[in-house]
């Protein structure tokens, strides 16, 4: 098991996914998983005849080494577009433990 990683978790709007992942690659991450959700800020909570609907949702889950965590994390903002309201959410979670990392280099 390794130690010394962080789960950066990235919830936007549909359709961002891609340019988050691309930016946080660029930034040292080795890639990222995408999963599809729906869900409603306070920015975006709109009615149709009176019901309620949810917008469609990407969520980005990031495992980095942690002395990159900063730097990606500020890539994945810029990416996002995170300073603005409405746009979507990135936090960071400690991953104590990590199994299943197998790096090019530790298998030469």
């Amino acid at each position: 098991m390794s130690e010394g990683y962080d789960l950066i978790v990235t919830i936007i709007n549909k359709g961002w996914a891609d340019e988050v992942v691309g930016a946080s690659r660029r930034a040292g991450a080795e890639g990222g998983t995408i999963l599809y959700g729906r869900g409603t800020g306070v920015h975006e909570q709109k009615t149709f005849l009176g019901i309620l609907i949810e917008p469609e949702k990407e969520v980005v889950l990031t495992l980095i080494p942690r002395e990159l965590t900063d730097t990606v994390m500020k890539a994945i903002i810029d990416a996002g577009q995170l300073e603005k309201p409405g746009t979507g959410i990135a936090f960071v979670l400690d991953a104590s433990k990590v199994a299943g990392i197998v790096h090019r280099q530790d298998l030469e």
